[in-house]
């Protein structure tokens, strides 16, 4: 036989007996009979945060705090405490185990507040600038109606509520600044006080970050490598760097990282900045090598008026010059790099580099090669021969200027300077200047030269010219500075093909 009592429930019928052969007439009915049944454990099931074990008993889960059922209690009031059991729904069971799994009426019990609890109705700890961010209140322990709630936003604003069931809906809350708040709430009544911290990241959006270093770098040497993010302040930033093909990425709370490269070539770099919930990525290739020179260049200030600031603008600008620099000078496409900066005045850096087929090359001829084509660019920028055409009628010109706009302007700690050279030109220079002058003396109204040992002759006083030698990229000769044109023109592969005219010695260098 099966079970006699069905949900707290049984029923008795009556039927015809099997050897009977009367005939049920139709105002005859068979009779049924209902009775409920003594409660047993199996009428019971477990109540609400309570998890049934091994034995059959019902114990509170992890996540269920029992004594919360008491927080809106008023001390003197009693209240129905469970048992963990709770009769199964339509079950109709009575006396048996009733009494021993049915909620118990206790006294509300006295106690001050505890378990409070503080978030976001998002349940994260990030929010913006200008928009509301709603907070809940939570209290597992303590009278409710009795105790009042303080929330301290941590910007100086602070409210308070009478009892912790009016703020069922949360706190709304705008801020107006970026930065990290501590937000507090504190639960008091007349038996004492919890209080909960939570520390909010109030951020703006983050629009763009751009990624910054030179555009050739010595191997082994650490580079230096900025950003700059817009808007400048929007609150806590991480930044994400992968150099080449690295999976593992750099993280750093700040926008600048050193770096390395053990090899020559060229390398990625990869930068990506999180503000909030918003991530901006930006790329940039930085070529290695040995050694190499590089000069700063300026503008003429009508290109300021066209720079709109922007990344493709800047790589525009650089291929222009750099086209223009391998047509005047003659130097190979592959020596030059130029790189266009960030930022007004609109500035720029021109890069030699070795060529690929001097790797066989003692160091010293490498280093004379550099210095040679070195000076054939600057005289070329001295004598304004370096110029674009922008737009119809807007010529501008490029210069160079010994202020180097980058961080690292040479290629080596073996002594070979570019602003040495320049210095020693411009002593040559100022030499043949006062030469050029004696020279024609004669036409100059005003100007006379005496001498003391011979009175009645005049006598010739010829400065001496401080004459600066230049490697010869062909071999180990010296060439002096006079003829480094001629020379460059007939030996070094053609360099200033089209403008035999440059003279080093002619015109003083521009500098801004």
């Amino acid at each position: 036989m099966g079970e006699v009592c069905i949900m707290g429930m049984k029923r008795i019928f009556q039927k015809l007996r099997g050897n009977v052969r009367c005939v049920k007439a139709r105002d005859q009915y068979i009779s049924q009979m209902s009775d409920s049944c003594p409660c047993t454990d199996a009428d019971f099931e477990c109540d609400y945060g309570f998890e049934r074990q091994v034995d059959g008993s019902c114990t509170s889960a992890f996540w269920f705090i029992p004594s919360a059922s008491t927080r809106d209690c008023v001390t003197g009031d009693s209240f129905f405490n469970t048992t963990g059991f709770r009769k199964a729904l339509s079950n109709n069971c009575t006396e048996g185990n009733l009494l021993k799994y049915s909620p118990r009426q206790q006294k509300c019990p006295s106690q001050a507040p505890r378990g409070l609890q503080l978030f976001t109705s998002e349940g994260t700890f990030v929010a913006t600038v200008g928009r509301n961010v709603t907070f809940l209140v939570f209290l597992e322990e303590g009278l409710g109606s009795m105790t009042s709630i303080t929330a301290d936003f941590g910007d100086g604003t602070a409210i308070s509520y009478v009892n912790i069931s009016s703020i069922d809906d949360g706190v709304k809350h705008i801020y107006n600044k970026v930065g990290i708040y501590q937000v507090s709430a504190t639960a008091i009544n007349h038996l004492g006080f919890d209080r909960v911290l939570l520390y909010l990241h109030v951020s703006c959006q983050l629009e763009q970050v751009q990624l910054s270093a030179p555009l050739v770098v010595i191997k082994n040497k650490a580079v230096n490598f900025t950003t700059t993010i817009r808007p400048s302040s929007v609150g806590t930033v991480t930044y994400f760097w992968w150099f080449d093909n690295k999976t593992e990425p750099v993280v750093t709370l700040n926008g600048a990282i050193s770096f390395p490269f053990s090899k020559e070539g060229s390398h990625t770099v990869t930068v990506q900045a999180l503000a909030g919930n918003t991530v901006h990525q930006d790329q940039m290739r930085v070529v290695v090598y040995d050694y190499f020179r590089s000069h700063p260049l300026v503008f003429s200030s009508n290109l300021d008026e066209l720079n709109p600031g922007v990344t493709e603008w800047r790589e525009d600008i650089g291929r222009v010059v750099k086209t223009c620099i391998v047509k005047v000078t003659g130097i190979s496409e592959d020596q030059l790099l130029v790189t266009v900066l960030a930022g007004l005045p609109t500035t720029a850096e021109v890069f030699i580099v070795p060529e690929r087929r001097s790797r066989d090359r003692a160091m010293d001829e490498k280093w004379a090669h550099l210095d040679q084509l070195s000076q054939v660019l600057l005289s070329a920028l001295n004598q304004d021969l370096i110029e674009f055409t922008v737009k119809p009628g807007l010529q501008v010109n490029v210069y160079a200027t010994r202020l180097s706009p980058v961080p690292l302007v040479d290629g080596s700690e073996s002594g070979h300077s570019s602003t040495a050279v320049i210095m020693l030109v411009s002593v040559v220079l100022m030499g043949l200047a006062i030469f050029v002058i004696y020279k024609f003396k004669r036409k100059i109204p005003g100007m006379n030269t005496y001498t003391t040992e011979q009175p009645d002759k005049e006598q010739e006083v010829i400065p001496a010219v401080t004459s600066i030698a230049v490697p010869n990229p062909e071999g180990n000769e010296l060439t002096s500075l006079d003829h480094v044109d001629v020379q460059l023109d007939s030996k070094s592969k053609g360099y200033l093909p089209s403008h035999t005219d440059i003279k080093l010695s002619d015109e003083a260098p521009h500098v801004f």
